[in-house]
């Protein structure tokens, strides 16, 4: 009987810039770990795709719930209260968390609003924010970006989210930039 053929479930794309964040990072020697909230284990189910993955993939925790954010990465409850879990100060706390309970040695997070509910003025469906935290790095300098999708559909927002996600978990190239 053969194999039956690799038809993954997730589009090229996703798969492709998953390759290029384990090939690269494996050339840099550095591991990774991922905080995803939105997203869903979106970007780690891209990362574990590609063979050899655990080489680079430290640890992914979806944290969806704040009350998991509070538990599991250590974001305070105060963070939550005042700027809401889509806010570059729970993805910066969600990320630095991540660091702090693996031995990654970059880690980035992922919150926001994927819909098709939950939008407000402020942050409509489509906002969702990133933050990369670095092992050793300055903790006042603050790695974060918020970016406004729009309303692509739950599934659109998440696609973005998570390529969003694994272009920041690229190295940092030789001129310093990631």
């Amino acid at each position: 009987m053969t194999a039956p053929a690799d038809d993954g479930v997730l589009p090229d794309r996703l798969i492709d810039a998953a390759r290029r964040v384990i090939e690269e990072n494996r050339a840099a020697g550095r591991r990774i770990a991922v905080a995803e909230s939105c997203t869903g284990g979106l970007v780690c189910a891209a990362l574990t795709e590609i063979p050899g993955s655990s080489d680079v993939l430290e640890a992914g925790l979806v944290t969806y719930s704040n009350e998991a954010k509070a538990k599991l990465l250590n974001v305070s409850n105060d963070v939550l209260d005042t700027f809401g879990a889509v806010s570059i100060a729970v993805a910066w706390s969600m990320a630095q968390g991540a660091l702090k309970v693996t031995d990654a040695d970059v880690a980035v997070a992922i919150t926001g609003v994927a819909g098709p509910g939950g939008g407000t003025e402020k942050k409509p469906i489509g906002t969702v924010v990133f933050a990369r935290a670095e092992r050793g790095g300055d903790p006042s300098d603050v790695v974060a970006d918020k970016r406004l999708f729009g309303d692509l559909g739950r599934a659109g927002i998440r696609l973005q989210a998570a390529l969003c996600a694994l272009e920041l978990l690229l190295p940092p190239s030789d001129d310093g930039t990631p």
